[in-house]
């Protein structure tokens, strides 16, 4: 900032600045995430003030039919533009991780025809010792259970929530937590604590703010418990929670760390005092803390997430010569998909068809949850004084979007959490594309300025039927073994390429089942009879599955109900590859149909998830 402008800033004064002619150099952190918000929008806007205009007002002249008023349309008008490139705008961007929009609205070619990257790869960074190989020490546990019912009555539940209710029944049960705390503490003193030179620390990453507490609370007991006083532990989370078994005791990070402020908290991590951070969200993007050597993760990890949360013990120190992660959640495998595409070169898949959204959005239309009339009222009074709206026209604005929603409300439950979906799919699709092509269709528009604040006012879920399970099973042993430690090597194999946005939804009906089969299903897959060689087996046959490139088509070509029967056609022969070795799991399914039909079903939605572009881990671990 200048002196003039730092003067009138003082001052309190504003300063008008002409934008006219004038070039401007855009400098960007972290662009994998800062460039698709409504903030960097306006940042164009802003600064191609002028040009912007000149292009509304050439627009306009050209006399486009539209139902929208001059006022209206020259508004909407700016924000179409505002989001394509900018000629006097030049980007030069940072980034770690970057997505296919990241690589896509970077992209624009040079002079040479080449993108304008310069790529510090991971590996380069590795290899020059800048930061460390988090991956290189890399133990994963898996954790065996069996369940039991203990109520007489057998009620038929929504498949999806009975698993997630039954998950967590033991993610939180107190047993579990317990065996996972002795393990990281007892790892910790026997082989962290005199890393660094006795300086290292360690994070556990949970899945969710009761995770959090609930891991506190038991890291603490089981301190006490043993007379430990050599580690102390602090623990972040956002709000606060309370817990059925506590009554009206609130529980917030400030108390459970015996008044340690938020704005305190990275300050007395850095201490002698603490050693060990439990996390739940906060501190697993941007946290910088050269010290800390050990990640326990208790979380499911993809993607862009697993590496930023990961990549938190890369940071370099005096005396620290390597990383440790201990992770109770995901497989080997799955993190090497997420790295791999980061660490030489990023490739991205082929472009997405702008073409895509015409069909989504008549597939939207048909859906009959609003009409083109009351978007284009909406859009009217939106875009007419969105700066200044006025009381009654905020009261029209919620109440054409109430029509919508009332009608959604009537939709079966499959079929609402379908429209949704697809409702999503096209604000991500249109977002994207207005980015990177000239593409200014002012129906398109107005329905992606319609949705955004029609997503807000939907229901979260419409089925109301609660699944409580914790009266009506019990957790009759658990266990937790190690199955693989070693280095996850990167430089084996090739990369994925980057995916762009999909451009339809998805949504399946729930499946009524009974709670008995569902715990029968569960004690299947993770009781005794489920050993980590068989699981090893189906991960083998599944990656055969997915090399196929019949099943591959078939895959891309068809719904999931008409991929099932291609699949099963060539299952047999899939298991007999993998015979060898396997004989023991290889005649069960050959001889043994309920668990043959099991084990098809995980394996082809697995596949088909995977073959589609989705995470085939995600499915794994809800039906495993």
């Amino acid at each position: 900032m200048n002196g003039r402008l730092q003067r009138a800033h003082n001052r309190g004064e504003m300063v008008a600045i002409s934008t006219a002619g004038k070039r401007f150099a855009v400098i960007v952190d972290e662009a994998h995430s800062s460039q698709s918000g409504e903030t960097a929008m306006e940042l164009r806007k802003i600064l191609n003030k002028d040009g912007i205009e000149a292009a509304v007002a050439e627009q306009l002249l050209d006399n486009e039919e539209d139902d929208l008023s001059e006022e209206a349309r020259r508004n909407m008008l700016k924000e179409q533009l505002k989001r394509t490139r900018q000629p006097n705008l030049s980007y030069f961007a940072f980034t770690a991780t970057p997505k296919h929009k990241t690589l896509r609205v970077f992209d624009e070619p040079g002079p040479d025809g080449k993108s304008p990257f310069h790529l510090y790869s991971m590996r380069q960074a590795i290899d020059e010792g800048f930061i460390l190989d988090v991956l290189e020490y890399y133990t994963c546990y898996k954790r065996y259970y069996k369940l039991i019912q203990k109520a007489e009555d057998d009620p038929e539940l929504p498949k999806r929530k009975a698993v997630r209710a039954l998950a967590r029944f033991v993610e939180f049960h107190d047993y579990e937590i317990a065996q996972k705390v002795e393990v990281i503490v007892e790892h910790f003193r026997t082989h962290t604590r005199h890393k660094i030179g006795g300086r290292a620390k360690a994070m556990v990453v949970t899945n969710s703010r009761e995770h959090a507490v609930r891991y506190k609370l038991g890291f603490d007991r089981y301190l006490k418990e043993k007379g430990y006083t050599d580690i102390k532990s602090l623990v972040a989370f956002s709000g606060e929670i309370t817990l059925k078994e506590f009554g009206d005791k609130k529980f917030t990070e400030v108390n459970m760390n015996r008044g340690v402020k938020e704005s305190e908290l990275p300050g007395k991590f850095a201490s002698e005092e603490y050693r060990v951070l439990l996390v739940a969200e906060k501190y697993q993007t941007g946290f910088d803390q050269p010290l800390l050597h050990t990640m326990y993760v208790d979380k499911r990890l993809a993607g862009i997430q697993a590496v930023q949360t990961l990549s938190r013990l890369n940071r370099t120190a005096n005396g620290k010569t390597d990383t440790f992660v201990l992770d109770f959640v995901n497989e080997p495998e799955e993190i090497y998909r997420a790295f791999k595409p980061y660490y030489e070169i990023t490739e991205k898949a082929e472009e997405v068809d702008p073409q895509h959204l015409n069909t989504l959005t008549h597939t939207l239309e048909n859906w009959r949850v609003f009409t083109a009339a009351e978007v284009n009222e909406w859009c009217e009074i939106w875009f007419r004084n969105r700066m200044a709206p006025t009381g009654g026209e905020h009261k029209r604005l919620n109440a054409l979007l109430d029509l919508a929603v009332e009608r959604f409300k009537e939709l079966a439950e499959a079929d609402g959490s379908l429209f949704k979906s697809q409702l999503i799919s096209f604000r991500n699709l249109y977002s994207f594309v207005s980015q990177v092509i000239p593409y200014q269709d002012s129906d398109h528009e107005k329905l992606y300025t319609y949705a955004r604040f029609l997503l807000t006012k939907l229901p979260v879920d419409k089925d109301t039927r609660r699944v409580q399970i914790d009266d009506e099973v019990e957790l009759k042993y658990y266990r937790l073994q190690k199955i693989s430690e070693g280095s996850i090597d990167l430089k084996a194999g090739e990369a994925e390429p980057l995916k762009g946005p999909t451009d339809v939804g998805t949504g399946q009906p729930e499946e009524e089942v009974q709670l008995s089969t569902l715990v029968e299903k569960l004690n299947e897959r993770f009781g005794t009879e489920f050993k980590p060689a068989d699981q090893l087996f189906f991960e083998q046959v599944r990656e055969t599955a997915i090399a196929n490139e019949q099943l591959r088509q078939a895959g891309m070509a068809n719904s999931i109900e008409n991929f099932e029967p291609v699949f099963n056609r060539q299952l047999e022969n899939l298991f007999l590859e993998r015979m060898e070795g396997n004989e023991e799991i290889f005649v069960r399914l050959m001889n043994d149909e309920a668990f043959r039909n099991v084990a098809a079903s995980h394996l082809m939605r697995a596949v088909y998830s995977q073959i589609r572009g989705g995470s085939s881990s995600s499915v794994s671990s809800s039906e495993k």
